[in-house]
This record gives structure tokens, C-alpha cells and sequence, in this order.
């Protein structure tokens, strides 16, 4: 389905997705991205600095989140600014069964939250369970 900018009206659902993280997924994010912070991969450590355990990087949580407008505009490159402000850790629990089994569950949306002349501002809400893990996000979106 191609999207027809031209309709586009604050408010407008562009869809969602929900996404599911294992400890493994924390892991493999770590040697893709060059981020070993133990607070992504070790217990012990995360509980030493005050987080209520291991916890997701906050930039997977946030490529997670722009993946919905990518999907939705259908090209990356329309997409030119994307901001977001992290407002709660996501925390992965262990799982005893399999380590590539997901524990956490984050459901991701996005609306139309301004329309412009020349672009849109996609608001995006990133829950996990009723928690907002980001604030304030938000991805401008070219319409021409």
C-alpha cells in the first residue's frame, strides 16, 4: 500500500508493531553495535548501579520504535529527524528455559501528530506493559 501524503490528517493511526526481547537479543545487540555496557548483559552489575536488573540499550529500543515509521512511509530516507527521550529502562528478565526465549513484550505505535507543508511529525508510544519506556518521540517525515 502506497500512503497518500496528500490525506494525511493529525490523528491518523499509521500502525504498530509489538516486539519481543530475550537476553540473547541483548547480546547479539551488543557485538552488532559495539555496546559490551555490562548493564545490557550482566545481572550482577546491573543491580550493583541501581537498575532493577539487566535492562535493553536504549538505541534498540529506539531503531525498534522508527521501524514502524519506516514500514509505514515505506522509504528510510523521508524519514530526516528523529528524536526521542528516554523515560523508563527496559528490563529483560532471564529467562531459566532458553536464553533466546523473549521475556519482555514492547507494543509500539504511531499517529499522525502534525501535518505541514512539506512533512509530517509521527508521534511515537512505546509501552512496555502500561509504561512509557520513551518520551517524546517523535520522527519528521517528508511528504514531498
Amino acid at each position: 500500500m502506497t500512503v497518500d501524503f496528500a490525506t494525511l490528517e493529525k490523528g491518523t493511526q499509521i500502525g504498530g508493531k509489538t516486539v519481543q526481547l530475550s537476553r540473547n537479543d541483548l547480546v547479539k545487540y551488543a557485538g552488532a553495535s559495539g555496546d559490551f555496557n555490562p548493564i545490557h548483559t550482566n545481572e550482577r552489575f546491573a543491580t550493583e548501579v541501581g537498575l532493577p536488573g539487566v535492562i535493553a540499550h536504549g538505541m534498540l529500543t529506539m531503531g525498534a520504535a522508527i521501524d514502524v515509521v519506516s514500514a509505514w512511509c515505506q522509504d528510510p530516507a523521508r524519514i530526516f529527524d528523529y528524536q526521542v527521550r528516554f523515560s523508563n529502562p527496559v528490563p529483560v528478565p532471564d529467562s531459566e528455559a532458553n536464553p533466546d526465549e523473549p521475556t519482555v513484550s514492547l507494543e509500539i505505535t504511531g499517529v499522525i501528530g502534525a501535518v505541514k507543508d512539506d512533512h509530517v511529525r509521527v508521534d511515537l508510544t512505546v509501552l512496555l506493559g502500561q509504561t512509557k519506556v520513551l518520551a517524546k518521540a517523535q520522527a519528521l517525515v517528508r511528504t514531498v
